[in-house]
């Protein structure tokens, strides 16, 4: 393997979307998603109520790392993280890299009412529909993994289908991609190539993240921090720059009860510390 895994991953996602359109017509899901009823609830509405912002992620592998929690349900999970005090859930759905699948969020939606973000390399409007029909409220789009042009095309079917969209930026020549107008902006702070992460990357570009938002009238998405954040304390800071969802799949899914790591992590969070 090189270090560039998220080449990787995108190489293979083509493959797979190939594969995938050859066995089910992209023709077949455009009209099934036209049946679809149930409305996508707001992600960015419940970052923006919430006291603590937690995307609490089901997550069972990582690239990098390998296997973080092999034999993790998604039907008691989610239901967990949910009353534990998320106020959003993110479900990995690449099976190849990192053991998820659609059926996760599948399954993740028939046992939690919170926002669902589908967790994918998402390069293809098949993968948007899919999203859809397996029951997502919002996806994400990779800037390093699109071109902007790519990306804005991609923005607009997912707000056609009805999803809210998470543009996950790594770096300050990926700013401008905030012109596709998602309905949040998230700041990785795990390295796509490396997959090493650094929490400072969000506090770096924070201040010109928001200028670039400033220069787009009557544009407020919620700003998200992705990735390598394992304390409260750091959260805290971050909400003091101007974050208000904090993306968190590791620091809970490598403990034995999940939820239960949340839930005491909701509870400091929320603990004001005496000056």
């Amino acid at each position: 393997m090189t270090n560039d895994i998220l080449s990787q991953i995108t190489a293979r996602k083509r493959e797979e979307i190939a594969r995938q359109k050859s066995a089910r017509p992209i023709a077949l899901l455009r009209d099934q998603a036209k049946t679809v009823s149930r409305p996508c609830l707001s992600m960015k509405r419940a970052l923006e109520r919430s006291s603590t912002g937690i995307i609490a992620e089901f997550k069972r592998r990582s690239p990098s790392k390998g296997w973080i929690s092999q034999k993790a349900d998604a039907a008691q999970i989610p239901s967990a993280y949910e009353q534990a005090g998320a106020a959003a859930l993110s479900i990995l759905t690449d099976s190849e890299f990192f053991g998820g699948s659609m059926g996760d969020l599948q399954t993740a939606r028939t046992v939690t009412s919170l926002p669902l973000l589908c967790k994918e390399f998402i390069i293809d409007e098949y993968q948007l529909l899919q999203a859809r029909l397996a029951g997502a409220d919002a996806v994400l789009l990779i800037a390093a993994c699109l071109s902007k042009e790519t990306c804005a095309v991609l923005a607009d079917l997912a707000h056609r289908l009805g999803l809210e969209v998470l543009l996950e930026l790594h770096a300050p020549q990926e700013l401008t991609y905030v012109e596709c107008q998602a309905d949040m902006v998230g700041i990785n702070n795990r390295h796509l190539g490396s997959f090493h992460t650094d929490a400072g990357t969000s506090f770096r570009m924070a201040e010109a993240l928001r200028q670039s938002v400033s220069q787009l009238p009557g544009y407020a998405p919620v700003l998200v921090s992705e990735s390598g954040l394992s304390d409260t304390a750091t959260v805290r800071k971050l909400r003091e720059v101007g974050f208000r969802g904090f993306l968190i799949g590791e620091t809970f899914m490598r403990t034995e009860h999940p939820a239960q790591t949340l839930q005491t992590f909701v509870t400091e969070l929320n603990h004001t510390p005496r000056l």
